[in-house]
């Protein structure tokens, strides 16, 4: 949105565009996004396969049969809503920190981050599932990066 002069730009805007460029506003709305995105996933992954090894759950009426599905499904979107809140507001709060730190708006700061993101969610593995992680996460994030960023021909 351009104004003609910076006093005729009302307070309440600046305020907005301050609060949306904080970190914690990307971490809040990463997680937020990713609990969402993640329960959906979840759902949809649940509905492939039944976890419970129990084969008497057949042999109950259709009732019971759905209720303990329904569980399932809850109980593993939760699972995953969580974790990709995690990784997504991991992320996100890294990449900001970064971009703040450099002062510049490039591929780089999405590399560094996912391999900061990949290593502190494989550190409790050991070091080398760490260094794979940090692989993992920053090839995904600049083939990410570079994907959004390319130049379209119109």
């Amino acid at each position: 949105m351009a104004f003609p002069n910076k006093e005729s730009v009302p307070k309440e805007l600046v305020y907005m565009q301050m609060v949306q460029e904080s970190c914690i506003f990307k971490v809040a709305l990463s997680g937020v996004a990713g609990f969402a995105l993640g329960g959906l996933f979840g759902m949809f992954m649940s509905s492939f396969e039944m976890t419970s090894t129990d084969p008497a759950i057949y042999e109950q009426p259709m009732k019971q049969q759905l209720k303990a599905t329904a569980k399932d499904m809850a109980k593993r979107s939760f699972s995953m809503a969580k974790n990709f809140a995690v990784v997504g507001a991991i992320f996100s709060g890294t990449e900001c920190v970064i971009e703040g730190y450099r002062a510049k708006n490039d591929i780089y700061n999405g590399t560094a981050a996912g391999c900061i993101t990949g290593a502190l969610l494989a550190a409790k593995a050991g070091p080398q599932a760490t260094l794979i992680g940090c692989a993992g996460f920053a090839a995904f994030s600049t083939a990410i990066d570079l994907f959004m960023r390319r130049e379209v021909d119109t």
